[in-house]
Parts: structure tokens; C-alpha cells; sequence
């Protein structure tokens, strides 16, 4: 007695790659639709770069670099964007009509804003302590668009996120 067995194929039918095809279509263009009705600005990722600019200007100090420009943040805006100077080299972040603001935990309860023509600069000492233009003084930020975040430079040059008095 012999037995037969049916041959079997496998993969996928013409119809069925095509109807994937579309699918994975339809939901591209549904994603990308998504991603440019949302703002560019982001307040957490400004204050990201705020902290990173921060802190390469802390290491040039740490690390005993003469140049003032790399031991110091220049923070601005110009035309329209949030900007970032440390050593030459410019940070910008297109703001969408956000505002940061800064004010000296120590002296001043408000909030002073930063704008092109009343810039902030943070230097640093070759310690790493906050040394200009405010010595010994702790810095918060406020950073406000859709949400608001804050950001702290302590008068030791700690930077984190969050507010001075730690809520």
C-alpha cells in the first residue's frame, strides 16, 4: 500500500503582500499627520539642553580651560528660538512663542525673563561653583510653553531638574 502526500507551498499570496503593503501605507501617512500638527517645542527638551549646555560649561571650568567663553552658558533668543552659547558653539531650539525665565532663589521671588535683548550667562569658577554674574547663588529656570518645567543651578554648580526648594 502506498501512501501520497500532497505537496504543501508556503508563503504568502500576491493579495495578501498587497493588502500589508497598503496597511503599512495608510498608517505612515496617519503617523506623519500626527507629527506635524504637534509643536517642535518642547519645555522638557529645552530644559534638557539648558542642563547639557550647563554642564559642558562646568567641565571646561573643571577641567581648567582659560577661555571665559567655554567656562560660561549664554542664555538668549534670537529670532524666535531659544539659544544656547557655551564655548563658541550654538544651541538653539525653535520656542513657538515659549518663554524661559530665570530668577535668583536667594534675592528675588519673580521670575525675570530672558529675551535677545536681556540675555543670562552662568559662569562657572575653576571649582565648578556658580562664580558669575551672581557668585554663590542659586539659579532657577522656568521654562514654560504647552507645560512648564524648572530647572536649578545650586550655588555649588549642581544642576538638576525640578525647582530650588526641591518641589
Amino acid at each position: 500500500m502506498r501512501v501520497r502526500f500532497a505537496s504543501c507551498s508556503a508563503g504568502f499570496t500576491l493579495v495578501e503582500l498587497i493588502m500589508v503593503i497598503i496597511l503599512i501605507g495608510v498608517l505612515s501617512a496617519l503617523g506623519i499627520g500626527l507629527f506635524t500638527r504637534s509643536s517642535a517645542f518642547s519645555p522638557m527638551l529645552a530644559t534638557q539642553q539648558l542642563a547639557s549646555a550647563t554642564l559642558l560649561a562646568q567641565q571646561a571650568a573643571l577641567a581648567g580651560n582659560p577661555n571665559p567663553s567655554y567656562k560660561s552658558v549664554i542664555i538668549g533668543e534670537n529670532s524666535g528660538d531659544l539659544e544656547f552659547s557655551v564655548g563658541g558653539s550654538k544651541f538653539s531650539i525653535e520656542s513657538n512663542g515659549a518663554s524661559i525665565a530665570f530668577r535668583l532663589v536667594d534675592q528675588t521671588p519673580a521670575f525675570s525673563p530672558i529675551t535677545s535683548t536681556h540675555p543670562y550667562t552662568i559662569g562657572f569658577d575653576d571649582m565648578g561653583r556658580v562664580s558669575s554674574l551672581d557668585p554663590r547663588e542659586p539659579i532657577e529656570f522656568r521654562i514654560s510653553g504647552d507645560s512648564t518645567h524648572f530647572m536649578c543651578v545650586s550655588a555649588l554648580g549642581a544642576v538638576y531638574q525640578g525647582q530650588c526648594d526641591g518641589s
